[in-house]
């Protein structure tokens, strides 16, 4: 079965991971920039589930086709779980990664390591989902590490450099591209699309 659907988001990093999870499954993948350009939902909500829900629907309306989105973000435990469905608007609007990081370090300041632990969280929804049914298909993945002191590396986006995983020894931004599409949160939540789709909605691989 051969699916067309829309990548409800304009973020490159997040289309670049996404197209490497979801690569060798029978699907068209289609950027939402080859369409007219149509409103963006605030994603204003309370929780990451709404808020992709939110982006998908506007997609889909505006395409007709099929629309998968993902909202995620970062957990902190010593800022009880902030910023978290905030996590791109961290600290104000007109902000680049590189400043919401250090926003986020400056909150961090003199928390000991024992506390600064975290995870990165995603929601991925696909609505609506192949099938007669039309339902919404949702799969969620985390990543668990810490808050590093300061940031290291140059590869990933967002918040990549200031997430530490302690079993790898560095954070985000410093490992290769596979092997961080191997761990990360949005791979967890896409792979588990990827396995709902071939399960349930008889999407194959490619031949």
């Amino acid at each position: 079965m051969s699916l067309s659907i829309v990548l409800a988001t304009r973020n490159a990093g997040k289309i670049r991971e996404i197209r490497m999870i979801l690569a060798g499954l029978d699907v068209a993948l289609i950027d939402s920039s080859a369409f007219p350009p149509f409103p963006e939902p605030a994603e204003n909500e309370n929780t990451f589930l709404e808020n992709a829900l939110a982006k998908a629907k506007a997609v889909h309306r505006a395409t007709g086709l099929s629309a998968l989105a993902d909202d995620s973000g970062i957990e902190v435990d010593a800022l009880g779980g902030e910023p978290g469905v905030r996590s791109a608007r961290y600290g104000g609007s007109g902000l680049t990664d590189a400043d919401r990081c250090a926003r986020l370090l400056d909150a961090l300041r003199g928390v000991p390591e024992e506390r600064r632990g975290a995870d990165f969280r995603c929601v991925a929804v696909l609505y609506p989902a192949p099938g007669a049914s039309r339902k919404t298909l949702a799969a969620e993945g985390f990543l668990y590490g810490r808050i590093s002191e300061a940031p290291r590396g140059k590869g990933g986006f967002g918040y990549d450099p200031v997430f530490f995983v302690p079993e790898r020894g560095v954070t985000v931004a410093e490992m290769e591209a596979g092997e961080k599409n191997s761990m990360s949160h949005r791979y967890r939540a896409f792979l588990e699309v990827k396995y709902i789709l071939m399960r349930d909605y008889g999407v194959t691989m490619k031949s």
